[in-house]
C-alpha cells in the first residue's frame, strides 16, 4: 500500500520523481541498491561489453553471404 501511495505522489505530480528517488536511496542500504540495480539490469554486470547484441547481429546479417 505504501508503495502505490509513492508512485501515486510521483505521478500526480505532488512529489518530484528525482525527490523520490534521492528519498528512498538515501533509505535503503547500499546492499539493498545494489541488489535493486541488480534486479532492473541497471547494475554494471550489465553493462555493454563492446560486443553486439542480438538486435544488432541480426541488423547486420546479411543473407547473401
Amino acid at each position: 500500500m505504501s508503495r502505490e501511495r509513492l508512485i501515486e505522489l510521483v505521478e500526480d505530480g505532488n512529489l518530484d520523481a528525482a525527490m523520490a528517488v534521492t528519498m528512498c536511496a538515501k533509505w535503503m542500504t547500499d546492499d539493498e541498491v545494489a541488489e535493486m540495480l541488480d534486479a532492473n539490469e541497471l547494475s554494471e554486470r550489465f553493462e555493454d561489453d563492446g560486443q553486439p547484441d542480438e538486435a544488432q547481429e541480426w541488423a547486420d546479417f546479411d543473407p547473401d553471404c
